[in-house]
């Protein structure tokens, strides 16, 4: 299963380390706690849409670029689910766009971090 708290958290982390910002300088910019804010970071919490909005202040991000990256990643996480249940499947037409050279080999669904450019189209499930 997927977990969109899980992702959400996966996202923020990104934004925040992209940055080369600590939890500590972001939760406090914030108004969160340290502990909090960490806890939806590795995906433990349920971000409200008020607390989203003060760490994407904080972040200097957008909350729609925010929820962009996530659906992006959903959308991949889904893919990379339906490939290991049924791997005979082609890939969409629609999707491929969206996708890199992926691999997904006996990893349980929920386990699955795709990373995929753009440019690139070609899909394996195994």
């Amino acid at each position: 299963m997927i977990l969109l708290r899980r992702l959400l958290g996966d996202v923020l982390r990104r934004q925040r380390q992209r940055q080369g910002r600590t939890l500590r300088e972001v939760s406090s910019s914030a108004r969160v706690s340290l502990g909090y804010l960490s806890e939806v970071e590795r995906g433990q919490k349920e971000a409200s849409s008020e607390l989203l909005a003060a760490i994407c202040d904080a972040l200097d991000v957008r909350m729609s670029e925010l929820m962009r990256e996530v659906s992006d990643e959903l959308a991949l996480a889904e893919l990379a689910q339906s490939a290991a249940a049924t791997p005979s499947q082609p890939v969409p037409a629609s999707v491929r766009p969206m996708l890199g050279s992926v691999s997904v080999t006996g990893v349980p669904p929920e386990r699955v971090t795709i990373k995929a450019p753009a440019e690139a189209v070609d899909v394996v499930a195994a």
